[in-house]
């Protein structure tokens, strides 16, 4: 089995691939040299998963990481995990979680700064999103036959939606207050409708459609999400249960739509909530004229790419396969770029074939930590997929 490449040898890689000088104050340079790279948990023979690249699992105060685990072949069925990073103790938030794959397992997310945690699970074919206040362990189920999105690990908001595969009555975006335990139906899909009719009846053939996939800004006056047209029934275990296709982006204080792209790669709010960063290393900005963008010059394009952008907007962090970046062939790999341009460096290049059995195969999914100083993501490198850690070398 293929474990973890030699410490030295990873730090020459890291050198290696730096494509220009490092001048002082380039963000880029601390991670060129004595970066540590590491499992996240010491616990062997289960898969351990970082939920997605659009979520931090580090607490906000540093001190814990949130992931799932599982001991199933196929990472399905697990528990959501809190991990004490000075002891590395793990405390059980839930147990015997069922989920839809291993590729966003539970959508576990920390909450209210990380006081509470949510995920969504299925119990006998309905689904119901959970919150769990970390203090006491004692949990909330929020709202049933719905999915839970992504919001912001500060914030008290979390963006639900009705199950892509057969929404029911649940076809709009509603967000649940963790302050007030309410839940608020927020954008609309006949909102959607009435904007974008045109491109919904090209993309969907007049299908009825729902609003799918929902990712709070930062400073959770917007929200962007997917449109999604179920083909009905239960079996969400199928890349075919949905059609899903586009950005809306709807800004909660005009209670409008106000931008929208007529195709998906894997969206990123920036920090200042008003630029969306896209596959292909794109800058779209919400605020100008729909379908334009900027491009970040000087960087690899990786393909199977999940890029998301550092607290402090300075870095972008990505994974997909390693090769133009000068990783081996079909291996992938963990690349940081300056958000400037022309300066990049691949941290970590490795097999992502093997790892969990899930029929939607999971991918590393690299994240920031809020301080800016870790970067997690999972690495399928054997017979288990695992949450790695790479932390950059201290001042």
């Amino acid at each position: 089995m293929n474990t973890m490449r030699p410490l030295l040898a990873l730090v020459f890689l890291v050198a290696l691939k730096l494509n220009a000088a490092s001048p002082a104050g380039d963000p880029v340079a601390p991670w060129t040299k004595g970066v540590r790279l590491a499992p996240v948990s010491a616990v062997m023979g289960r898969h351990t998963i970082h939920t997605y690249y659009l979520a931090n699992p580090e607490s906000p105060d540093g001190k814990h990481v949130l992931f799932f685990s599982s001991k199933h072949p196929a990472g399905y069925v697990g528990e959501v995990c809190m991990l004490d990073r000075a002891t590395g103790k793990e405390t059980v938030l839930a147990e015997n979680v069922h989920t839809e794959d291993a590729h966003r397992a539970a959508c576990q997310q920390w909450l209210s700064g990380g006081r509470r945690v949510a995920f969504h699970e299925v119990i006998n074919k309905r689904w119901r999103v959970v919150v769990v206040d970390v203090a006491t362990l004692a949990k909330t189920i929020v709202a049933e036959d719905r999915q839970l999105g992504f919001g912001q690990t500060a914030g008290d908001l979390l963006p639900l939606y009705g199950c892509h595969w057969n929404p029911g009555p649940h076809r709009d975006l509603e967000l649940w207050d963790a302050k007030t335990g309410k839940l608020t139906r927020s954008a609309t899909i006949a909102e959607v409708e009435t904007k974008y009719r045109d491109w919904l009846t090209k993309e969907f053939a007049g299908k009825p459609c729902s609003i799918f996939f929902p990712v709070l800004s930062p400073d959770l006056k917007r929200g962007f999400f997917k449109i999604a047209a179920g083909n009905g029934g239960d079996n969400f275990m199928a890349k075919g249960a949905s059609q899903r296709q586009g950005i809306v982006c709807y800004d909660f204080a005009q209670g409008k739509c106000i931008w929208q792209r007529g195709k998906w790669g894997h969206p990123a709010w920036e920090p200042d909530s008003r630029h969306i960063f896209e596959v292909g290393n794109l800058r779209f900005d919400t605020e100008s004229a729909e379908g334009k963008y900027t491009r970040l010059a000087g960087v690899p394009n990786l393909r199977g790419s999940h890029p998301s952008i550092s607290p402090d907007g300075r870095l972008m962090v990505t994974d997909g396969y390693s090769e133009p970046a000068g990783g081996p062939p079909l291996e992938w790999g963990i690349m940081v770029a300056d958000m400037n341009g022309g300066k990049w460096v691949l941290l970590h290049s490795f097999v992502q074939s093997n790892g969990a059995l899930s029929w939607r195969r999971n991918d590393p999914h690299p994240a920031f930590s809020a301080d800016n100083q870790r970067i997690y993501y999972n690495v399928s490198d054997g017979q288990f997929t695992r949450l790695f850690v790479a932390e950059r070398a201290k001042p």
